[in-house]
């Protein structure tokens, strides 16, 4: 195994039963050398105790649940993990030009709803900038004059759907 820390999930699924014990593991890959590694997912685990629609994702490889998995707290802690969101999400504000290309007295409000298919972190502020086409410095300096309004806090960082405005 390489020294690299960055995999992909194979979306394969290993599960090993030893008696009335059972194992499972999330297969995944290196992105430097493609050697294959295990996220441990149950470790001697009485089968008695694990459900049997869990065990038939196991086993049929359910791409799903190795998105829940990877998404899963407990999961990342066990493993020593961090997800790398890196280009995995985009704004499109539905138009063809990005409202910074308007002169801003021509500019309309613009109302906008971000809704997450997964709950990826996010920093509202970097994904609006790169969303609308405007440095991130513009996006601060729009919500401290309240041109940008929003009824979640855009500082920090979210995981859930929210919606803002900015006002021409």
């Amino acid at each position: 195994m390489c020294a690299s820390e960055r995999f992909r999930a194979s979306g394969k699924f290993r599960v090993n039963a030893h008696h009335k014990l059972i194992d499972a593991w999330l297969l995944v890959l290196c992105t430097a050398c493609g050697d294959t590694a295990k996220l441990t997912v149950l470790e001697r685990m009485n089968v008695r105790s694990v459900r049997p629609e869990l065990l038939d994702r196991l086993h049929d490889n359910d791409p799903g649940l190795a998105a829940e998995l990877l998404q899963d707290p407990v999961v990342r802690r066990r493993n020593r993990i961090a997800l790398d969101w890196d280009g995995a999400w985009c704004l499109d504000t539905g138009g063809p030009g990005h409202p910074d290309r308007l002169d801003r007295a021509d500019r309309e409000v613009l109302d906008v709803s971000v809704r997450f298919a997964a709950r990826i972190p996010v920093r509202p502020v970097r994904l609006i900038a790169e969303g609308c086409g405007l440095s991130r410095s513009e996006v601060e300096r729009l919500v401290a004059e309240g041109s940008l309004v929003s009824a979640v806090r855009l500082g920090g960082r979210l995981s859930g759907d929210f919606t803002f405005t900015l006002k021409g």
